[in-house]
């Protein structure tokens, strides 16, 4: 690649050479001297051979950059591969303790939530048994009075209805004798004359 790139160069240094080294030629001519063309031909070969070696140079300190830059960009690449698994690696470890930790903290609040449920569950069913047993106790006590003042007054209008009764008879035959009395024949009639 530098050949082909150099080989035009070279030939167009040349020919420009050549040609003020032929006009000069034309102008001075002396015969101990080398002639305009050799002396083209010489600055052309020293203007080749110039360039021939910048451009090594600049391919072997294109070449050293470029293996520098290679290296230095393997180098980040290793530190930053370096870095990213430490940092991976910490901060799955940070993860890991932040769920081992909610986990510790979710069992524990479990673990209460399951006692207090128990707890109050209990609570519950005995606050429930006790009023259950007062219900009970409340309804055969009251069961008992309305039952006993059922039979007192039951009692009682059995007795007012008796005397009721009585009286109703008694007035009846009282009535009956006073109408009897009137009726001639009766036994009453006569029990009446005889008064």
């Amino acid at each position: 690649m530098r050949k082909t790139i150099l080989q035009p160069l070279a030939t167009a240094a040349l020919m420009a050479l050549a040609g003020v080294g032929v006009a000069a030629h034309a102008q001075t001519s002396t015969g101990t001297e080398p002639t305009t063309t050799e002396k083209v031909k010489e600055t052309g070969r020293d203007a080749v051979q110039a360039t021939e070696r910048g451009a090594e140079k600049a391919w072997d300190a294109t070449k050293d950059t470029t293996k520098r830059a290679a290296n230095a960009t393997e180098r980040g690449a290793e530190k930053a591969w370096d870095a990213t698994k430490s940092t991976t690696k910490r901060a799955a470890n940070a993860t890991e303790r932040g769920a081992e930790k909610a986990w510790d903290a979710t069992k524990d609040t479990t673990g209460k939530a399951v006692d207090a449920t128990k707890s109050g569950t209990k609570k519950a069913v005995n606050a429930t048994e006790r009023g259950t047993k007062k219900a009970w106790n409340a309804t055969k006590e009251t069961t008992g009075k309305a039952v006993d003042a059922t039979k007192r007054g039951a009692k009682k209008a059995g007795n007012a209805t008796s005397e009721v009764a009585h009286d109703a008879a008694d007035g009846m035959r009282s009535t009956g004798d006073k109408i009897g009395e009137k009726i001639p024949g009766t036994a009453q009639h006569e029990a009446a004359k005889s008064n």
